[in-house]
């Protein structure tokens, strides 16, 4: 089984930072793309950011776009996800998400962090 355990998360005003991390372990499990999803209340859950396994290629919503910066470290087994210009809409339950499998000739398998909360307010 892959466990994701997040960090990083709280309270920030309009136009701060925050740094989420997200470390990945599993025995015998390849780590495949991973990335951040996020749900507001009363929303649904929407990507953030993904990384493909070698790091050469990034995807971002619209929304946080330029503000946000995915990176992943392949020998720790972690992505982070770096939050600059923070806006109150960016408040949400961000999770960490990764694509996992032990057999390369299977299919991955998503996995989900249980969630770090990020409050944008004055």
């Amino acid at each position: 089984q892959v466990q994701l355990v997040e960090s990083g998360g709280g309270l920030v005003q309009p136009g701060g930072s925050l740094r989420l991390s997200c470390t990945a372990s599993g025995s015998g499990f390849i780590m495949a793309t991973m990335g951040w999803y996020r749900q507001a209340p009363g929303k649904e859950r929407e990507l953030v950011a993904t990384i493909t396994s070698g790091g050469t290629t990034t995807n971002y919503a619209g929304s946080v776009k330029g503000r946000f910066t995915i990176s992943r470290d392949n020998a720790k087994n972690t992505v982070d996800l770096q939050m600059n210009s923070l806006k109150v809409e960016d408040t949400a339950v961000y999770y960490c998400n990764a694509y996992a499998y032990r057999n390369p000739l299977g299919a991955p398998r998503p996995y989900w962090g249980q969630g770090t909360q990020v409050t944008v307010s004055s």
